[in-house]
């Protein structure tokens, strides 16, 4: 009976309860039904568990950084630095909205958070220019997936604690994806642009001028060189590089930019503990799902199904990426990796597919789904920022997730795309 669990989760969701209530109501039922009343406290006692962990404390932190730095301006910084860049192309506001997000992701790794901070600026700006709403909103959310795939990343922090995987060479497989999807969203635009006659944003820079902006955002770009280089040369942990992220933005928004008071500190903090509770209370919830997944033997009866469909590693990854791409459209990114990781991550690893590549894989699709109607998430923070409709943003974003759904299969079946670096540095086999 307890296999029931799903199907009655995804109907708590699609009567509007939150994802967090439905993670642990929609198992509570079912363990009671069961007469399995001792189950459930052991459930709800999970929650605190799947919370109280050493290596998710990276993710509160890395959130400060990115509010800290949000905050004290770094983010108008890196939008000047993507104009001089960009902004003299064709289409030079969307194409610096796609640099941005890139930049912005080795801040904050958050989708939401760039979001959130480049949509409060670049769409309004894009309006002033002549592009609609809907579609400044839409590149703004397409863009923002690349947050949690360039390292640094919450969702691939979720994911090497639940399945005991290296942060590290997670973060380090996810740079290359990352650039393609941003590659890949840029080269949609210079197709519209060219197509739509987008205007250009600004002349063309001088050298000296690019030099300049390189200058502003010479500190801000310098923050994922020491959360990587930290991490690589084994200075600090995961968890010990956010929270040195966060001392450095202190310090460059304090006493070297002097963009940051320190009465907005207490802002900042509130901000972050907010949207880390959020975060976490999913993690906690989905790791007491995940009991209730263990005890009622799905992973084993799912694993039997996938693998009597075809013993051919490559057509179940494509099913597994259907499979995926759906889930996304319902379930947050950081609740589907507990939940199916430890199901779906042994079989292929049986099957002869990399642990890391597979996170790879998994992570970067869920991450699209966060972009992915009808229920992701950034387009409702879009639809928040922009005052345009879900249904609206939805409809011109599909362009976008069309080039991103092709990068995932570039991802899936070029393993070398998201391998190299991690095997380059000793992180891999």
């Amino acid at each position: 009976m307890l296999i029931w669990f799903l199907p009655v989760f995804l109907l708590l969701l699609m009567i509007g309860l939150p994802v967090f209530f439905g993670l642990l109501a929609a198992p509570g039922i079912l363990l009671w039904l069961n007469g399995q009343e001792r189950d459930i406290t052991l459930l709800y006692r999970n929650v605190y568990n799947g919370m109280d962990s050493f290596p998710l404390m990276a993710i509160p932190f890395f959130m400060l950084a990115g509010e800290l730095m949000n905050k004290g301006g770094i983010t108008l910084r890196l939008v000047e630095f993507s104009q001089a860049l960009m902004g003299h192309l064709r289409g030079g506001l969307a194409h610096v909205n796609v640099l941005s997000s890139m930049l912005f992701a080795g801040l904050s790794g958050s989708a939401v958070a760039d979001t959130s901070a480049l949509g409060s600026m670049l769409i309004p700006a894009m309006e002033k220019q002549g592009y609609s709403r809907r579609f400044s909103a839409a590149i703004t959310a397409a863009s923002s997936v690349i947050g949690p795939i360039i390292p640094p990343s919450g969702i691939m922090i979720i994911y090497a604690y639940v399945m005991g995987e290296s942060v590290a060479a997670l973060f380090l497989a996810g740079i290359v994806p990352g650039i393609l999807v941003g590659a890949g969203l840029m080269l949609v635009i210079k197709v519209m642009a060219d197509r739509y006659d987008f205007p250009i944003a600004t002349r063309k820079q001088t050298w000296g001028e690019r030099g300049q902006a390189s200058l502003k955002a010479f500190f801000p770009l310098l923050t994922p060189v020491i959360i990587m280089g930290g991490i690589l040369l084994g200075i600090f942990t995961p968890t010990e590089a956010a929270a040195v992220a966060v001392a450095y933005a202190l310090f460059i928004g304090l006493f070297v930019l002097r963009t940051l008071r320190v009465g907005e500190i207490p802002e900042v903090l509130s901000r972050a503990a907010a949207t880390s509770a959020v975060v976490l209370l999913l993690v906690g919830a989905a790791m007491a799902f995940k009991t209730v997944v263990s005890l009622s033997h799905a992973p084993e009866t799912l694993a039997a199904y996938i693998l009597s469909l075809s013993d051919n590693p490559l057509i179940l990854l494509f099913l597994i990426n259907l499979l995926l791409f759906i889930v996304g459209m319902f379930l947050d990114a950081g609740p589907a990796i507990i939940i199916l990781g430890p199901i779906l991550g042994p079989i292929f690893t049986s099957l002869g597919v990399d642990p890391i590549h597979f996170a790879i894989i998994m992570s970067v699709n869920l991450t699209v789904g966060l972009a992915t109607p009808p229920m992701g998430l950034v387009l409702f923070v879009a639809s928040s920022v922009s005052g345009e409709k879900v249904e609206s943003i939805a409809r011109a974003i599909l362009p976008f997730l069309a080039v991103e759904v092709l990068v995932i299969f570039l991802i899936t079946y070029i393993p070398a795309i998201s391998m190299t670096i991690p095997r380059l540095t000793g992180f891999a086999q």
